[in-house]
């Protein structure tokens, strides 16, 4: 006998979307979490850094940048909590639930039973092995928005989102950031041309960028941090560790329920989210396809699509899933980057100067670059299919959802091009770049790839 259509581990973004879209299908759902609903994204990743990144603009300083942080928490944390979510249908229950079976979940002394389950268990912080870092109070996004006094210098190990976006907002606030990163490049993930436009803003705001460096040691004397460079080491108040993530997938019994893990310790998982013992799925950070928190919560809807629709599948496509990083300039991003276009591709791209309402703003810096490849019988002709696109500049978050909906609609590219867009707002640009498909637009056409 079953209890519930399904039980969630879980109560981040992926566990509400999948506890959600179960109750609306009609199903009994169980909603498992030993920690405040809405995780990671709500108390300590996407709603603090954004609160506090504005803050930072605003002119704001640091104890009302972490006041606005805590009210806005507050605000949109009680718009998920348990009792909203048991008002909705949902029965939440709040503690650690453990796998004693492949759909058998022990949990409050009980053990309960589900037709399926889906794990969401979500991540925390990557800590690099650093030479005396374990032994030092260093802070991670997990502890950086509690209340203390502003520290004056600040060293950020790694040069991700987050390690950047809260390098630049401490910099605002007035605190000596250096950032500390092992590649060669800061947001390495991103068009590298992308890249040095955000680090050039940085260095404008005075923080120093130190790529293709190692942090080698970090001790802690009277309050003080010593981290050590190599070739020189440097003084701060605090360091923040901001190196990725790691999956959390240990102590809840998946291998009492035979769930597959990949070497770094995330669930592994088919197209379809369907992880390898039947009835179970794995859904948001914990299967590390893509840690993004919509995307998380993208995941979750379509696992209990899967779960309760009979005889129909749905698949997960990363691919089309929009990114953002909220530096100065912005930097957004949805599929492939040009140079792992295929060679047939054709890139359509303008720079932001291009643009009257980045005129206007005086805000010239960043492009837009779109990649679409040949449709099978119009090739180019209708502007081809796009694949990606990265938009660097103001309102870039906003505008990446336009390529976001084309890329859903598996439309053609000529829709960009020919969409009118209020005049002068941030979007024109967008139909400036696409149709540069079609003809020679202010001097400039599409192009193939670069490869370097």
């Amino acid at each position: 006998m079953t209890d519930y259509d399904v039980i969630i581990l879980g109560g981040g973004a992926a566990g509400l979307g999948a506890a959600r879209a179960a109750i609306r299908e009609g199903a009994s759902v169980a909603l498992i979490s030993d920690a405040p609903l809405g995780g990671d994204c709500t108390f300590t990743g996407c709603v603090p850094s954004k609160s506090f990144i504005e803050a930072s603009r605003q002119g704001l300083d640091f104890a009302a940048g972490l006041e606005r942080v805590e009210r806005v928490v507050a605000t949109i944390a009680f718009g998920e909590n348990a009792e909203v979510m048991r008002q909705e249908g949902i029965d939440v229950i709040e503690a650690r639930g453990s796998f004693v079976g492949p759909r058998s979940i022990e949990v409050e002394d009980r053990r309960i039973e589900g037709k399926n389950v889906i794990v969401a268990t979500g991540s925390r912080p990557a800590v690099p092995p650093i030479d005396g870092l374990a032994e030092v109070p260093f802070i991670t996004n997990e502890a950086f928005f509690d209340p203390r006094p502003q520290p004056k210098s600040v060293v950020i190990v790694g040069a991700g989102p987050i390690g950047c976006e809260l390098g630049e907002a401490m910099a605002r606030f007035g605190a000596q950031v250096t950032i500390v990163e092992f590649a060669d490049r800061i947001l390495s993930r991103y068009e590298p041309d992308a890249s040095v436009l955000v680090e050039a803003s940085m260095v404008r705001l005075g923080i120093d960028v130190r790529t293709s460096t190692i942090a080698q040691s970090v001790r802690h004397n009277d309050g003080r941090f010593s981290v050590d460079l190599g070739a020189e080491s440097i003084e701060c108040d605090e360091v923040l560790v901001a190196t990725g993530r790691t999956p959390n997938t240990r102590g809840f019994g998946l291998d009492e329920a035979g769930v597959g893990l990949d070497r770094q310790g995330f669930i592994q998982t088919d197209d379809y989210l369907r992880t390898n013992v039947k009835g179970v799925f794995a859904v948001g950070d914990c299967n590390g396809i893509q840690m993004l928190s919509h995307a998380a919560d993208e995941m979750g809807r379509l696992a209990a699509w899967t779960a309760l629709r009979m005889g129909r599948k749905y698949k997960f496509d990363p691919n089309r899933i929009p990114h953002v990083v909220f530096t100065t300039p912005e930097v957004a991003a949805i599929g492939v980057l040009e140079a792992d276009a295929p060679d047939d591709a054709s890139v359509a791209e303008v720079a932001m100067s291009a643009n009257d309402r980045a005129l206007a703003a005086n805000a010239t810096e960043g492009f837009v670059r779109l990649i679409a490849r040949p449709a099978k019988f119009t090739k180019h002709r209708a502007g081809g299919k796009l694949i990606g696109a990265t938009v660097v500049g103001g309102s870039a978050g906003e505008m990446i959802n336009e390529v976001a909906l084309m890329m859903r609609m598996n439309a053609y590219g000529f829709r960009l091009a020919q969409t009118v867009r209020a005049y002068p707002s941030w979007s024109t640009v967008m139909q400036k770049a696409a149709a540069r498909w079609f003809y020679e637009y202010e001097g400039e056409s599409a192009r193939p790839p670069r490869r370097n």
